[in-house]
């Protein structure tokens, strides 16, 4: 069974809904709620369930954190089968890790085989590599962080559907 079919159709709005022109106002839960026929504690509530139960890893706004003084970079590592669980476990307990998936690498002649992508966000430059350093020293494996080198806006939106 899976986290789709969990969710009613209220569950479902809430995700479709709030993928973007969230409420900028003095209670935005209020506004928003009124929107999905539901009233804000309830709104609440339904948000911290799907967190609570992992449908949901994050809810909260996305800032460009480099104009705010911290950095953030994508990182990959070459984690062996037997491994996974326990390093997704590892790099996922760090505050700094954004989000983090699994994504197959089929680069002919490729040095490495990278198979876990994920975003690292930091209150400052420096704080980068001392968040790579620490998910090195706590998985026993080598992080690769890839800068970025140009920036592009996608306005990605997951419609949930069961």
């Amino acid at each position: 069974m899976s986290w789709v079919t969990l969710m009613d159709d209220i569950d479902r709005a809430i995700i479709d809904r709030l993928q973007g022109d969230f409420p900028i106002c003095e209670r935005p839960y209020a506004e928003a709620a009124v929107a999905l026929g539901i009233d804000e504690d309830d709104l609440l509530a339904r948000l911290q369930h799907l967190l609570d139960r992992r449908v949901l890893t994050r809810f909260g706004p996305m800032f460009q954190i480099e104009r705010m003084g911290g950095a953030f970079v994508l990182a990959a590592m070459c984690v062996p089968e037997a491994d996974w669980d326990g390093v997704v476990d590892t790099v996922n307990a760090f505050p700094e890790v954004a989000h983090n998936y699994r994504r197959e690498s089929q680069q002919a002649g490729a040095l490495t085989e990278f198979n876990m992508w994920f975003v690292l966000a930091t209150e400052t430059p420096a704080g980068i590599a001392e968040a790579v350093k620490k998910i090195e020293v706590a998985s026993g494996l080598p992080v690769y962080p890839f800068p970025k080198l140009k920036e592009y806006f996608v306005e990605m939106k997951l419609a949930v559907r069961a």
